[in-house]
């Protein structure tokens, strides 16, 4: 029997408590390679040190991201609790192979993820029986679109879901949408011949980006480690592909246990389009928190956490 539990958090802010690192001693940590459509795609497996042959947990980026900007913090965090975890790079972006570079194609990033799947399950010591889809902002969109095509997969981990372009770019404004597609055309007419015509990834308010919500720049930047190469920039075509990517129309297909988490305060995903999905999923548990868009992977990140471990367990 299908259920729904709403669990909100309107509670006052308290002191702020930093994300915790585990120790070392608690998992082991090996890069690992798939193929996706001839291209490769490189991530990090993380095995927990027990128990034996545990379940495990395939998760990405979101927009724009690579697999070092925070993620590493919530795999060390599941292993530590016994999961193993498959965190991977998108082709286009990070060590994986694939050019343009940072090139944001939904449907290119869903066939990475299935490919993800697929090595997961036959990875050496884990539970490939047992796979959680875990996805933050662009990626969770991406794990529900997964998991509603994907009977086997026995859990999914949605955070602040983008589960609709069209709804996203028309609180952009007519303005916002017709210079996406202008510059959107132009980045595939130009790089017929003389490469990508890029746009910002994250701006500020009065910047043209794919992102340009109020705090955005500011926070995508604080999780980019010190040394990386990644540039805050993508091919313009990739937003011509944001009005057709709607995760939201197909999940009523999602069969396993769903925990969607969503923020008050989010100017980036609409928490009115993560309630629409929650209505959705026939097993579903929402969390609204009182966050913004990266609230739940800075100072809210252990109360977070805490309820994304306990979802598992009791699902798993």
């Amino acid at each position: 029997m299908s259920h729904t539990r709403s669990l909100v958090d309107d509670a006052e802010d308290t002191d702020d408590v930093s994300p915790r690192r585990p120790s070392r001693e608690s998992f082991s940590k090996v890069r690992v390679r798939f193929d996706s459509d001839g291209e490769e795609c490189v991530g990090w497996l993380y095995r927990p040190d027990r128990p034996e042959n545990p379940p495990i947990v395939v998760m990405a980026p979101g927009f724009g991201a690579e697999r070092t900007f925070g993620y590493p913090l919530v795999a060390e965090r599941l292993a530590e609790h016994g999961y193993a975890v498959l965190l991977f790079d998108y082709r286009h972006f990070g060590d994986s192979e694939g050019e343009p570079r940072n090139l944001v194609s939904p449907s290119r990033q869903v066939a990475d993820w299935r490919e993800a799947v697929a090595a997961a399950r036959d990875f050496d010591d884990v539970d490939g029986s047992t796979v959680v889809l875990w996805g933050y902002s662009f990626a969770g969109g991406h794990a529900l679109s997964v998991a509603a095509e994907d009977p086997r997969i026995s859990a999914v981990v949605a955070i602040a879901p983008f589960v609709d372009g069209r709804a996203a770019l028309k609180s952009n404004g007519i303005k916002y949408s017709l210079k996406a597609v202008a510059l959107g055309l132009r980045d595939k007419i130009q790089s017929l011949v003389l490469g990508p015509y890029t746009v910002p990834i994250v701006g500020d308010p009065d910047e043209f980006a794919v992102i340009n919500q109020p705090g955005a720049k500011a926070g995508v930047f604080d999780l980019v480690p010190t040394g990386s190469d990644w540039d805050n920039e993508c091919p313009a075509r990739s937003l011509l592909a944001l009005p057709g990517y709607r995760p939201a129309t197909t999940a009523e297909d999602i069969r396993c246990p769903t925990l969607l988490v969503g923020g008050t305060d989010d100017d980036v995903v609409s928490l009115s389009t993560i309630e629409s999905v929650a209505d959705s999923v026939p097993d579903v548990t929402y969390l609204r928190l009182q966050s913004d868009h990266f609230g739940y992977i800075d100072d809210q990140f252990e109360e977070c956490l805490s309820h994304q471990l306990a979802f598992l367990d009791a699902n798993l």
